[in-house]
C-alpha cells in the first residue's frame, strides 16, 4: 500500500492491514516450504500448486491469477475461517482494492469448482468473519511422479475430514499390473473392509446422501477400510485391463497395503461377487462376510430363455447409448433403479455422483463386465460365516438373487428387509435394521 493511499484509507483498516501483512510476510515463508509441490484434491478438482494449475478430470480448467491465488489460500487453510482483510492481504498485497473487488474474485473461483454463493458446497461464507474451503480435501505430498515404479507401495498421501466419524486417511497401493489404487480408512477399532462396487469417490461419497449415512454406520465403533475399483474415483481411470479377476487382484493389493491379517469383508451389489470371489481365494484371511444387495451371476448370465436373453442385452444396449451420450433422461431412469423410493432430488444426486466418479467409456465397461459376472462356481468355497441382507422388492437385483447365494454358500444366513430400494437411504426404517444386524453379526 503506498503513502497516498495510506493516507486515503480508514486509520482502523490501515493498522488491521499492516498488522495482518506483517504477519504473514513472516509466515509466507516457512509456508511455502511445506506445501511446495502439493497436490489437493476435492472432488474431481484437483489444484496442483507447483505448477500454479487448477484441473478438472485432468483437463486444466483456465481461472484468472488473482482468483486461483484465492482458491489456492482458501485451500490451504480449510481448517479455519479465512478473514476478508487476510484474503485482501494475502491476495492483493500491498494494492489497496475494495471489498468488490473481493466478492468478484470469490464469484469468479466458485464458478470455476462448480459451487455457488447459495449452495456453498465448497466455499462457505461465514457472516461477518470471512470464508472457509469446507468441502473435502485429499493433499498429496510432493513425490515421485504418478507413474513412476512404485511396486505396490503406499504413496505418501493424507485427506481431510470426513462428517464427524473422525479424521480419513487415503494412500495409494499398486496393482500387480501398474494400476494405481486409492483406498481409505476412517474410524477406529477392529476392522471392516468394503470390496469396492458401482462407482465409488472416496472424497465425493462422503458429500453424497446417496452415500454419506453408509459410511458413518459402518465405520461406527470400527476402523472402515474401503478403495476406489480400477477405473473410478481417485484411482487410475487409464487401465491396461479391465476384468472380474482384476477387480479381485486390486481387492488383494489393497489387503496387502492396508496390512490387514484376518478380517471381516462387505461386499455391496456387485462387489459382493468380488468379495465372494475372494473370500473363496483367501479363506484364512476372511473371518465373515457381509453381502448386501449382492448376486452370484450377471443379468446376462443368468438369463434362463431368450425373452430374459433380449431384455438383457436391451437393458445393456440403452446404457450404453445413455452413457455415452450423458443422456439425463436415461441417467434419471437408471438413478431411478438404486432409488425407486427416492425423491428427483435425489435421483438427481446420484446421476451427478456417477458423472463425476468416471468417464463415460470406463461406465460401459463397467456395466458390461457387471453383465457377465459368475461366481456361481466358487461360492460354495466360502468357509466363513456368511450374512445375506438384500432389499425385499428390490428392482435392480431381484430377491431371488440373495436367495441363490444362500443356497449356494454353505454357513450363511438370509436376511430380507422390507424396502425396495437397492441402496437402503438413511431415512427409511430398513437402514437401522440393516446396521443392527451388521453389528449383531460382527460381535458373535
Amino acid at each position: 500500500m503506498g503513502d497516498a493511499e495510506l493516507a486515503e484509507a480508514p486509520a482502523d483498516r490501515v493498522s488491521t492491514r499492516l498488522r495482518i501483512a506483517h504477519v504473514y510476510a513472516t509466515r509466507r515463508e516457512l509456508y511455502a516450504a511445506k506445501v511446495e509441490g502439493d497436490t489437493y484434491r476435492f472432488g474431481e478438482y484437483e489444484l496442483d500448486t507447483a505448477r500454479h494449475q487448477l484441473r478438472r478430470a485432468g483437463e486444466p480448467v483456465h481461472v484468472e491469477p488473482r482468483a486461483l491465488n484465492l482458491l489456492c489460500h482458501l485451500v490451504e487453510r480449510r481448517d479455519r475461517v479465512v478473514s476478508k482483510n487476510e484474503l485482501l492481504d494475502e491476495v492483493w498485497g500491498d494494492r489497496f482494492v475494495s471489498e468488490a473487488a473481493l466478492t468478484t474474485a470469490l464469484r469468479t473461483v466458485r464458478l470455476a469448482v462448480g459451487d455457488t454463493g447459495s449452495e456453498q458446497r465448497l466455499i462457505r461464507t461465514v457472516h461477518r468473519r470471512g470464508y472457509q474451503f469446507v468441502a473435502p480435501v485429499t493433499v498429496v505430498e510432493a513425490g515421485p511422479p504418478a507413474g513412476s515404479d512404485l511396486g505396490s507401495g503406499i504413496e505418501a498421501t493424507t485427506a481431510g475430514g470426513s462428517d464427524g466419524t473422525g479424521r480419513q486417511t487415503i494412500r495409494f497401493c499398486r496393482a500387480d499390473d501398474g494400476t494405481r489404487i486409492a483406498y481409505a480408512t476412517v474410524g477406529s477399532g477392529p476392522p471392516l473392509l468394503k470390496a469396492a462396487n458401482w462407482l465409488t469417490h472416496l472424497d465425493l461419497e462422503w458429500m453424497s446422501p446417496v452415500w454419506s449415512h453408509w459410511l458413518g454406520g459402518l465405520a461406527r465403533n470400527r476402523q472402515l477400510v474401503r478403495y476406489d475399483e480400477r477405473g473410478c474415483g481417485l484411482s487410475d481411470w487409464a487401465v491396461p485391463s479391465f476384468t472380474f479377476d482384476d477387480w479381485v487382484d486390486d481387492l488383494e493389493s489393497v489387503v496387502e497395503a492396508a496390512g490387514l491379517d484376518r478380517f471381516p469383508l462387505l461386499g455391496v451389489s456387485q462387489g459382493g461377487a468380488v468379495a465372494v470371489a475372494y473370500a473363496a481365494r483367501r479363506p484364512e484371511r476372511v473371518s465373515r462376510l457381509i453381502l448386501a444387495g449382492a448376486y452370484a451371476r450377471g443379468r446376462q448370465i443368468r438369463a434362463q430363455n431368450e425373452t430374459e436373453r433380449e431384455e438383457a442385452d436391451l437393458d445393456l444396449d440403452l446404457a450404453r447409448v445413455g452413457w455415452i451420450h450423458q443422456d439425463p433422461s436415461f441417467l434419471r431412469v437408471f438413478a431411478s433403479q438404486f432409488l425407486p423410493e427416492g425423491t428427483p432430488g435425489d435421483w438427481e444426486e446420484f446421476s451427478d455422483f456417477q458423472r463425476r466418479t468416471t468417464s463415460p467409456a470406463n461406465g460401459v465397461r463397467f456395466l458390461e463386465e457387471f453383465a457377465r459376472i459368475d461366481v456361481s462356481d466358487i461360492a460354495h468355497r466360502v468357509e466363513c460365516p456368511t450374512l445375506i441382507i438384500h432389499s425385499r422388492d428390490d428392482g435392480r437385483v431381484p430377491a431371488s438373487q440373495a436367495s441363490e447365494l444362500a443356497a449356494l454358500i454353505p454357513d450363511s444366513r438370509l436376511v430380507l428387509l422390507k424396502s425396495r430400494n437397492h441402496l437402503l437411504t438413511a431415512f427409511e426404517p430398513a437402514w437401522d435394521e440393516f446396521l443392527s444386524h451388521i453389528d449383531a453379526f460382527l460381535a458373535e
